[in-house]
């Protein structure tokens, strides 16, 4: 509150500034200088006081209120900016004539400007992401925390924390991106994703029994994501062409040169990702050993043992010693 004081007081005293000096010398510029501060006051006042003081005590929700100030904040600079054109500028031609010149120069110069700028508009017409979604842009993963015209701000995922945990950074990510790099957005219109558990065991346990007792454990435990994951599929197939997808839990097998592999494919919610996974491996751990059954690792098998190295005799020849294992 006590910035928008200042900047209210300090347009105001500019303003007033302004019609005292206009009053002695009475020139043209002056008058609309004044003019223009004052107006410039009352957009200020309707659209970052009056109007976010009456709208936002009714809004509970953190989002809308973070949106509705969005919206204010552009519609004070866009009537800003009509309000100045307005004022300073009488002749219309001269506006189109000095406004291309500006432009050609403005584009060779700014051009990166002007593609965060584009991008900028891109999210705000079509809406590839939102405040609040968790998505990718070249190698940065990341919650969508903040949007504005030239820069989307990230809460950073991943790189050196694993499991889709944040890292504590905030990541200003340029909207150009958007015009030359895909974007992945992990919860656009569904809330959840694939994920695996690898399960190894040993070639010579009860595979078939593991495999059925594991695939019956991750069903039940994500019974009610996989019950959500299927509505949410039903409403995408009438905006998308999409086939439809098998959400239950699958159990697969991959040959190895140690072990057998078990795969467990199963639905999680996105933001969930590392509990959804410590906790099956837990209950998978247990239940592995209510089985008897260990956990297939890498081993090596020595069936001879090498010579030992010779080693100089004191008379300078050589000497040997074999021994049979």
């Amino acid at each position: 509150m006590w910035k928008q004081a200042v900047n209210l007081a300090l347009l105001s005293l500019g303003a007033g500034v302004l019609w005292l000096v206009d009053r002695i010398y009475e020139q043209d510029y002056l008058y609309r200088g004044a003019l223009t501060l004052a107006l410039l006051v009352v957009i200020y006042l309707v659209f970052s006081v009056v109007l976010p003081f009456l709208f936002s005590p009714r809004i509970a929700d953190p989002k809308t209120k973070y949106q509705l100030r969005k919206i204010f904040s552009i519609l004070n600079v866009a009537t800003s900016l009509a309000v100045m054109v307005s004022i300073w500028v009488t002749d219309p031609q001269a506006l189109v004539v000095s406004y291309g010149l500006l432009a050609a120069g403005l584009a060779i110069a700014l051009q990166d400007m002007f593609r965060n700028m584009a991008g900028g508009l891109i999210v705000y017409v079509q809406s590839p992401f939102r405040v609040g979604d968790r998505i990718k842009i070249r190698e940065v993963v990341g919650d969508v925390i903040d949007i504005n015209i030239m820069y989307t701000v990230l809460l950073e995922l991943r790189e050196w924390v694993d499991g889709d945990q944040a890292t504590g950074r905030l990541v200003m990510v340029p909207n150009g991106y958007l015009l030359s790099s895909n974007v992945y957005n992990y919860t656009r219109d569904n809330s959840f994703l694939w994920d695996e558990l690898v399960v190894p065991v040993p070639y010579d346990c009860d595979w078939r029994g593991v495999a059925e007792a594991v695939g019956s454990l991750v069903e039940k435990e994500t019974a009610k994501v996989t019950e959500k994951a299927t509505q949410e599929l039903s409403s995408m197939m009438g905006k998308y062409y999409l086939t439809s997808k098998e959400v239950r839990p699958g159990v697969f097998l991959a040959l190895t040169s140690n072990y057998l592999e078990l795969h467990v494919r199963f639905i999680c919610l996105v933001r969930e990702r590392r509990k959804a996974n410590s906790h099956l491996a837990r209950l998978v751990l247990e239940e592995m050993e209510r089985m008897g059954v260990r956990v297939g690792s890498t081993t090596v098998e020595i069936t001879r043992f090498p010579h030992p190295p010779a080693r100089p005799d004191v008379s300078g020849g050589m000497m040997y010693k074999e021994k049979v294992y």
